[in-house]
Order: structure tokens, then sequence, then C-alpha cells
């Protein structure tokens, strides 16, 4: 059996690789960017600096600046009406997850049309839209490396779920530096995420030997690095550590597929707009410990990349070790359960339903080591709740 795997075609990871821009576009053979951020990137953010660099090189760029965290398809058709106006011949993702994600979104719908929802799953996407170069200034999502964009609907606020070579993108500028400046709670949502990113694909039932490479890389990194990043914003080896992780992240689950943590955050994320790591965080040691009876040595072997079991620990003790460190690092980052974040309690139980039914819907589920039910994903929101 073979493993279909994915990556953009040009990868420069390492400091300053954003300033490589120009000669990016240059081989591929890309002269009218049009770029897609969000408003504090354009202010603080790198934005100015590339337009420039763009503008040295002979490439005059477009720009939408007013994406919006947890993207929704009315941005990303604003976006693409802002881009049809002119003859752009790439897109240029700046920013975190959300930028980067309605920089896929924009590229396929301004080539193929239609709306969001149209390409949402189980529709698969391979027919290439427009290119797309990708520049995350956060260590997270791992979007810069991934056939899957996640856009919520503006109508029935449901968070959907897009998929297919089609959202990979072009190519991938992993500079860590733009990172320095990330505050603590977007780098420890951001490095949950990556951090969950690598479990679940290793876990996933669509796993490989290629995936599995990048996720026991990159969930190591994360546990040895998070707390440092977290602590010491200017810690270089510590953000350099984290964005490889995001990236190798991204690698491990796009060609291996998350499973039910994903799967059960995202409604978490439409109906209560709670960041996409954030969420995740949440949910990820209780459903560890739900999963991890279906298939206890693959998470043992988890807790032994981290470092927090050992080789002679057999995986019952293993897979304790590892819910307890999850559950601890939580702690020590200040990750909120959904009644600490302020999510009211009869606004949450009304929507269990809901939640385990699109849950189900995003096909993330069906990957994991144990499927649950929808009563199990009710009874799962339930205990995550308090």
């Amino acid at each position: 059996m073979t493993a279909d795997i994915v990556l953009p075609r040009i990868l420069d990871i390492g400091a300053g690789a954003s300033a490589k821009l120009p000669a990016v576009l240059q081989r591929l053979g890309l002269q009218r960017p049009f770029i897609i951020t969000d408003p504090f990137m354009l202010e603080h953010g790198p934005v100015h600096e590339l337009q420039r660099s763009l503008r040295a090189n002979g490439m005059a760029s477009g720009l939408f600046s007013e994406t919006v965290p947890d993207p929704t398809s009315a941005c990303v058709g604003a976006a693409v009406a802002a881009l049809g106006g002119d003859d752009h011949d790439c897109v240029i993702g700046i920013g975190g997850g959300s930028p980067l994600d309605t920089a896929k979104a924009v590229a396929l719908l301004a080539a193929r049309g239609g709306e969001m929802r149209d390409y949402k799953v189980p529709h698969r996407n391979d027919t290439p839209g427009l290119p797309v170069v990708a520049i995350p200034t956060t260590a997270g999502t791992g979007s810069e490396a991934t056939r899957f964009t996640v856009i919520s609907d503006s109508e029935t606020k449901e968070k959907m779920l897009c998929a297919g070579a089609a959202f990979c993108p072009t190519a991938a500028l992993v500079d860590y530096e733009l990172t320095l400046t990330m505050p603590k709670r977007l780098t420890a949502d951001t490095g949950l995420d990556t951090l969950t990113h690598c479990i679940e694909a290793y876990v996933s039932r669509r796993r490989n030997p290629f995936s599995d490479s990048m996720a026991l890389s990159g969930m190591r990194l994360v546990y040895d690095n998070i707390c440092k990043a977290y602590d010491e914003p200017g810690n270089r080896d510590a953000r350099e550590a984290m964005m490889l992780a995001a990236t190798q992240g991204g690698i491990a689950f796009s060609n291996a597929s998350v499973a039910l943590v994903h799967g059960m955050s995202r409604p978490i994320g439409a109906l209560f707009h709670v960041p996409h790591g954030l969420s995740n965080a949440m949910l990820l040691p209780r459903i560890t410990a739900f999963s991890a009876e279906a298939d206890p040595e693959r998470y043992a072997q988890c807790a032994r990349a981290m470092g927090v079991a050992g080789a002679t620990d057999d995986p019952e003790t293993a897979v304790s070790r590892l819910v307890n460190a999850l559950t601890a690092l939580n702690r020590e980052l200040n990750v909120p359960t959904p009644q600490q974040y302020g999510i009211p309690a009869d606004d949450y139980f009304a929507q269990l339903q809901t939640m385990a039914e699109q849950a189900e819907a995003s096909g993330s589920p069906a990957n994991n080591p144990r499927i649950p039910s929808i009563e199990e994903m009710r009874t799962l929101y339930r205990q995550c709740y308090a």
C-alpha cells in the first residue's frame, strides 16, 4: 500500500527566509502577486517591507488586509472580489493560520468560482487554483505545508474542512524570526495546536511511515521548547525549534490527517469563537485518554518521543504519563476550560448535539483509533466543559 504524499514545491526554512520572496516568485515565473493578510500584520508585521522588496524587483502587488480570525466565507468572498479586479497570477498569504487559510481559499475560488461550501469534505479538490506562497508568522497551524483549509460558513456557522492538493501552497517561506514578537497566549495556543497535529497524525488510521517521522520529530520539539518560548519570547533557539515543529506537524497531518480532537474542536471554535489552537488544547488530554484505549502502544510511542515515558515502560504506564503530561502542560500554559473561557453553560450544553453532528460530518473522528458515537462525543464535550 502506498502513501499519497503532497508537499510544497519549494520549502525555504530558516532565519530570513521571508526576504527571499521576490527570488522565489522569479523562480516560479510569477510577476503579479496579490497579498492577503490581516490588519495587525499590515501595521506591525513584515507586509510593507515585503511590498517594498517586491517593488524593487519590478513586481507591483495587490493587497487585501481584512482577514478575520477563524476565516469566514464572507471574508473569502470579499477577498476574491478584491483580487478579481486586477490581473494577478498568484496569491501570497502572510500571517497566522487565518490569513494563510484565507489565501488558499481565495486562490481556489479565483480560478474555479463557486462558493466555499461547494468544496467542503467529502469533496476532494486536486485541480489547482492560483499558485500560493505562504509566509507564516506564527508557529502552530502548519498551514504553509498542508492540503487543507478551514473556512466557517457565514450563513450556517459550520466550520468547513476543505481538502485536496489544490490547497497545498506552491512555496512556503518559513522564517522563525517573524515569531519573535508573538505574545504569550498566541505562543501557547499555536504551539499546542502543533502538538495536537503531531499526536493525531501519529495515531491516525491514515498514518504512514513518512508522516510518522515528521510527527515524532515535531512532538519532541514542541514538548522540549514550548515552555521556553512561552516564558522567554526572545529565545531564538526555542522559537526556531517551534517553527520547525509547526511545519513538521503540518506536513505530518496533511499526509495522514487529524482525528477526533480536531473534529470536536472545530465546532467549539465556530459556535463560541474560541481560537483554534486553544479549543484543541481544551480537549487534548481528555480525548487522548479516551482514544488511547483502542491503541495504547501507539500513544505510548508518543509519550516516549516526548520524553515523558521510558523505553521500558509498559503501554498503560506510558499512556498514563502522557495524559498527565498533557494536563500539566495545559496548566503551565494557562489553558482555560470552556467554562473558564467564559462560555455560558446553558449555551454550551444546548449545542452538544449540533457540535457532535458537525464533528462527525467533518470526517476527522473516523480517522481516530477509537471511533466515537454521537453520544460518546456528547459525553466528551460534557467532561471537558469544567
